[in-house]
């Protein structure tokens, strides 16, 4: 079977943020169908990284060790897998000859990742790799992926995926981007860009140049936008979408009122905020191709931070209506708003899973900030981590993990980490400087 898979990847302006790329990927056998049942089960006291061995890729020696570079530092960043140290490999496997498992074997991993890479006629490079069970000594996946020189590590990503998903039997994650906000300078007057990079912080780059102060970005979850709240000096901060392939922004909102904590509906066609009026904040939801406004919430409360549901049926909120900041779910025309968060200390900033099963969100409680998940009615709240702040929570694509950031505080800044759902692994996420208000991106490979 060949699978044509549209990608997107972002040069800087003057270009289109983002330029079309395409990959093509071709399904490898060997030996005959493999019937391995390597696997690796998530959860429970007594879980333990599974031991894996990535080989350099063979071939083109400039990209060989990137590729298995990338690979190795995927997986071990997920918590998941143990990477072999390559000072211990018994061989150097080849690719087209099955790997001596009983050498293997002696080292302790149960999976092996071999690969090949090369470069055609034309330039373009084809990126081949296969995933061994070396208990059973049999094949789990093989593919072939054939793409410009430019996107070597995306191909890396890409692999990575298809190991992680086949062993985990939980969704893809790493071939995605993470947008934030950048800042520099000092305390009192940082200047605050919005960036974006790969999930594991490389391909940094500016989309705003910092001429505005920018606050709380979220990816669109099926478009290429990136919705925002701005502000310029002397002026009310107001949402802002930005189009990431074209680099066009746009404002929404009056300029007289406040409007912040902007969300994308899951098709990307409206925006759900909060308008401040006096004292008050509302959610308000606005169709994006009509700019036709319609507030869900009223009364003496400030509601902010809303988060749709992915099949876009209800909204989970922010509000202080009960007195304490606390998290409330409602219908996605306002109606039937119920309180999901109880307990010591207050609940906000409200982030819905893909996977529609849990609700991450920041409690503030006797002096300290903790990231907690819960189902969608509020039971079952787990802390994945708690310090003295830690904000602002994202999914992953495949609702496995959660990026957030941490101020120590002092002169410091911020620092992007995550933690995976069990809050057993916890992972920092490097970025150029002072960061915050990380936005995980859906999967490129659906854009």
């Amino acid at each position: 079977m060949i699978d044509s898979l549209t990608r997107r990847h972002g040069p800087s302006r003057p270009a289109p943020l983002l330029a079309f790329l395409a990959f093509i990927a071709l399904a490898l056998g060997f030996a005959g169908p493999a019937q391995a049942q390597l696997q690796l089960r998530i959860g429970g006291g007594s879980f333990q990284p599974l031991p894996i061995a990535v080989a350099d890729f063979g071939g083109d020696p400039s990209l060989g060790g990137l590729l298995s570079g990338v690979v190795t530092n995927n997986l071990r960043r997920s918590g998941y897998f143990a990477p072999l140290d390559k000072g211990r490999f018994p061989e150097n496997p080849p690719f087209d000859a099955a790997p001596n498992f009983e050498k293997w074997r002696a080292t302790g991993v149960q999976g092996l990742v071999t690969g090949r890479v090369v470069r055609d006629g034309g330039g373009r490079l084809k990126v081949e790799f296969r995933l061994w069970d070396v208990t059973s000594g049999q094949q789990m996946i093989g593919q072939q992926y054939a793409t410009d020189p430019a996107n070597a590590r995306r191909a890396g990503h890409l692999i990575s995926d298809q190991v992680y998903t086949k062993i985990t039997g939980l969704g893809p994650w790493f071939d995605s981007r993470i947008a934030f906000v950048d800042e520099t300078g000092p305390k009192e007057n940082r200047r605050k860009r919005l960036m974006v990079m790969d999930q594991d912080g490389a391909n940094v780059r500016a989309i705003t140049s910092g001429e505005m102060s920018i606050v709380a970005p979220r990816y669109s979850p099926s478009t290429q936008e990136i919705a925002f709240m701005a502000q310029a000096a002397g002026h009310q901060p107001r949402v802002q979408v930005i189009n990431l392939e074209t680099g066009s922004r746009q404002a929404f909102g009056s300029v007289d009122s406040m409007s912040a904590s902007p969300r994308f509906s899951p098709d990307g066609r409206r925006l759900v905020m909060s308008v401040q009026s006096g004292g008050n904040a509302d959610i308000v939801t606005m169709d994006l191709a009509s700019k036709a406004q319609k507030p869900i919430t009223s009364g003496l409360a400030i509601d902010t931070s809303p988060t749709y549901s992915p099949d876009g049926s209800q909204i989970a909120f922010e509000s202080d209506r009960g007195g304490s900041q606390q998290v409330y779910v409602m219908g996605a025309d306002g109606s039937n708003p119920h309180r999901i968060t109880f307990g010591t200390g207050s609940a906000s900033q409200p982030a819905w899973s893909p996977r529609g099963d849990l609700i991450a969100y920041t409690r503030q409680r006797n002096g300290g900030f903790a990231i907690c998940v819960a189902k969608t009615d509020g039971t079952g709240e787990r802390v994945l981590t708690e310090g003295f702040h830690n904000e602002s929570p994202s999914f992953s694509p495949n609702g496995q993990y959660v990026v957030f950031f941490r101020d120590p505080g002092g002169q410091g800044g911020g620092k992007l980490y995550m933690v995976d759902i069990t809050g057993k692994v916890e992972q920092p996420v490097p970025t150029p400087a002072y960061a915050s208000d990380p936005t995980w991106s859906p999967l490129l490979a659906g854009r």
